[in-house]
């Protein structure tokens, strides 16, 4: 965020006009300011001095460090504040940021058990209320970066907060993928890099957008280590998606056979984001074998996995009306699939909608 549109910001999260600003620091400081300095700082035609830095930073009641734009490992922040938070509640971000940084924040067992909630919570929150609370995760967590095991739960927060946005935008979820990956990196944990990159790449790869990073996320999940994971079968997962929307049938029932052994290994039974239960498998299958146009083999998927979906967790059952209608789309009955398509996502109810039934939507009328 430029330093311009930082102060805007916290003059109105205090609900000081230009004056009113340009007032208060002359009369703590002595100053003689006019409300045309304000302007001018938060158009941005002039960055504030070392002196006016401090003076603002007094006013404004928020760190120094902040205006100094100390933030470089910290980039994702301006992201957060100008795409999904209010001023005001971006000034409390940047205030529960600084406070974790001087008075410690949660505990490393704190974290992790944040991560199992937020893991669980998934399968059951629509797009908007994750990223709400997921972005001031971020802002607390990335002050505490200096311990090595909290670069394992920064990346896999940062995760969670990509697939937020649409992969096929080319941008956002792309950046953070890769990002989530670095951190990752740093953490010097195998499980979360494998995992990391496994679960973007297939989270890409389901919402069948940005494939060649997808299949690159992918390869390098597999790469790291061939140990049986979730994270390893998600990138499989991926690798066969990817096949079956670049028309490799072929490769795509590999990777089908491959992701059925390996499942057997790494599979788990938990309703959380962190693992691949039966039915979640048969998810999977679902789409999978609808794009390659093998109708047996998806309705067989679609009934065991109906056999066991918790009835807390509605969505998924409509992940698979949605690849029933993308049958139908494929078959030759485009109208018919995509109504059918639609009439069920319509069924459940919008705060439990994500952004990957958004985009198979998308696909089906395509």
């Amino acid at each position: 965020m430029a330093i311009g549109q930082l102060i805007r910001d916290l003059r109105e999260a205090r609900n000081l006009s230009q004056g009113g600003l340009a007032q208060k620091i002359n009369e703590t400081f002595g100053t003689n300011i006019q409300r045309e300095y304000v302007s001018r700082w938060e158009c941005s035609k002039v960055v504030p001095g070392a002196y006016y830095l401090r003076c603002l930073s007094a006013v404004l009641d928020v760190p120094l460090a902040v205006l100094e734009g100390e933030v470089k490992r910290r980039a994702f922040l301006s992201d957060v504040a100008a795409t999904v938070i209010a001023p005001v509640v971006a000034s409390d971000l940047l205030t529960a940021g600084f406070a974790a940084r001087l008075r410690g924040g949660p505990s490393v067992d704190d974290w992790e058990g944040k991560l199992v909630t937020y893991g669980t919570d998934y399968m059951s929150l629509g797009a908007a209320d994750i990223q709400r609370r997921v972005s001031g995760e971020l802002v607390v967590v990335q002050q505490q970066l200096d311990i090595p095991r909290l670069w394992s739960v920064a990346s896999r927060l940062m995760t969670l907060y990509a697939k937020t946005f649409p992969g096929s935008d080319g941008s956002k979820a792309v950046s953070w993928y890769r990002l989530a990956a670095e951190a990752a990196d740093q953490s010097g944990d195998a499980e979360s890099r494998v995992w990391v990159r496994g679960r973007a790449a297939i989270a890409l790869g389901y919402e069948g957008a940005s494939l060649g990073v997808a299949a690159v996320l992918a390869d390098q999940a597999m790469a790291i280590s061939d140990k049986p994971s979730n994270g390893l079968l998600n990138a499989v997962w991926a690798q066969a998606h990817v096949a079956a929307l670049r028309g490799d049938k072929r490769s795509s029932l590999a990777l089908l056979d491959h992701a059925r052994t390996l499942f057997d290994q790494a599979g788990s039974e938990e309703p959380s984001d962190y693992a691949i239960p039966w039915w979640r498998q048969n998810v999977h299958i679902s789409l999978l074998a609808a794009r390659l146009g093998d109708e047996r083999t998806a309705i067989k998927a679609q009934e065991e996995s109906l056999k066991e979906i918790p009835p807390s967790l509605p969505r998924f059952r409509t992940h698979l009306e949605l690849h029933r209608g993308l049958m139908l789309a494929r078959s030759g009955d485009k109208v018919g699939g995509a109504a059918y398509a639609q009439a069920a996502l319509d069924a459940l109810p919008p705060d439990k909608h994500s952004l990957t039934l958004r985009m198979l939507m998308g696909e089906i009328r395509a």
